[in-house]
């Protein structure tokens, strides 16, 4: 065989090789990138067992059923962000309705229609504010930062900022606190469970449904989804109102798990607290993209990282700083998988 011949076999062979490192490379990248959640969860659930040292399955339970609230917000702040919106509000909704939901178990003495009327409050509020994002356009930002204000105002007004408090001796009290609020079924939280169920429901709705299919459409470019054909405005209503639904129902659950309700302290911050779970699940919040199953994961890791900083026995005053040090941190990879994509 000729220098020549030889020279261009290695050559072949090196394009080869170098064609598989890109394509391995790319494979990595594409696997990161669907999930990272995954990747991440580990990492934290990792430190979480090492910091914890006694870990028991009582104690992994015990972050799902913290997770519940937050985590049934989050996959309605998610309907809301896939489109490319915002809803600043959940936290203050959640108050305020928590503290109607109060009220109404202790005039009626009945749980069936104290949920029913949290739901209720809950797609009112949300399409309230999907009424001015939607049909009057107005940004949704701004939208929901002033209904943030005008929620948490009226929960501390009808309160006359005191604590909405169930009343211990309605007949009905065992079962919706310490039944349904505080109790397991195999071991695991029936809050988590209902947590789960959200999950898995929204999951489908996303991924098995053509109103799943449009709610992508919309957030991957809103011009071609309205030439498509979907009423994008009405969808935005809907999303809103999905969004208010969940709110109305994690608030049902804060009630039966805590009994009271701070009127001032309930619900501040999950709003950035849903957001950061959004975001560690992979949900891009440009809009379009991302996978809602990863929002379980998002959810408890962001729950376990408060266990951590509990463990370490830092000062409650720096807490936030250390979520938000981590929320940076989780847009910082999310800016990663754009870049690496482009």
């Amino acid at each position: 065989m000729s220098d020549t011949s030889e020279l261009s076999l290695k050559n072949g062979q090196a394009g080869t090789m170098l064609r598989q490192g890109r394509n391995a490379g790319n494979s990595i990248l594409g696997l990161w990138s669907k999930y990272s959640y995954v990747v991440i969860f580990i990492a934290i659930f990792i430190t979480f067992v090492v910091v914890s040292k006694n870990l028991t399955w009582g104690g992994i339970m015990l972050v799902l059923r913290q997770s519940a609230v937050i985590g049934i917000i989050s996959f309605g702040m998610a309907m809301v962000i896939l489109v490319g919106d915002i809803d600043l509000s959940v936290g203050s909704g959640l108050v305020l309705i928590s503290g109607l939901t109060v009220m109404v178990y202790n005039a009626t003495n009945n749980v069936f229609v104290t949920l029913l009327a949290a739901l209720g409050m809950g797609i009112a509020a949300g399409l309230f504010n999907g009424l001015l994002v939607g049909i009057a356009k107005m940004p949704p930002f701004i939208v929901t930062l002033a209904t943030m204000l005008i929620f948490r105002s009226l929960a501390l007004y009808i309160s006359n900022s005191k604590l909405y408090e169930l009343d211990s001796g309605k007949s009905t009290f065992s079962s919706f606190h310490y039944g349904f609020g505080n109790s397991s079924f195999l071991t695991i939280p029936i809050v988590g469970i209902m947590f789960l169920l959200v999950a898995a429901m929204a999951t489908y709705m996303c991924t098995s449904t053509k109103y799943g299919k449009k709610i992508y459409a919309l957030g991957s470019n809103a011009r071609a989804a309205r030439l498509a054909g979907i009423n994008t405005e009405w969808l935005k209503v809907s999303l809103f109102m999905i969004c208010g639904l969940l709110v109305g129902f994690s608030s049902f659950i804060n009630v039966a798990m805590n009994r009271s309700v701070s009127p001032a302290t309930t619900g501040v911050s999950f709003e950035m607290f849903a957001i950061a779970g959004i975001v560690l699940g992979g949900i891009s919040m440009s809009g379009g993209k991302g996978h809602t199953a990863g929002i379980i994961f998002g959810t408890m890791s962001f729950t376990m990282v408060s266990r951590i900083i509990d463990a370490f026995e830092l000062s409650t005053t720096v807490n936030n700083t250390v979520k938000g040090i981590i929320l940076l941190l989780a847009i910082a990879l999310q800016m990663i998988r754009k870049r690496s994509k482009e």
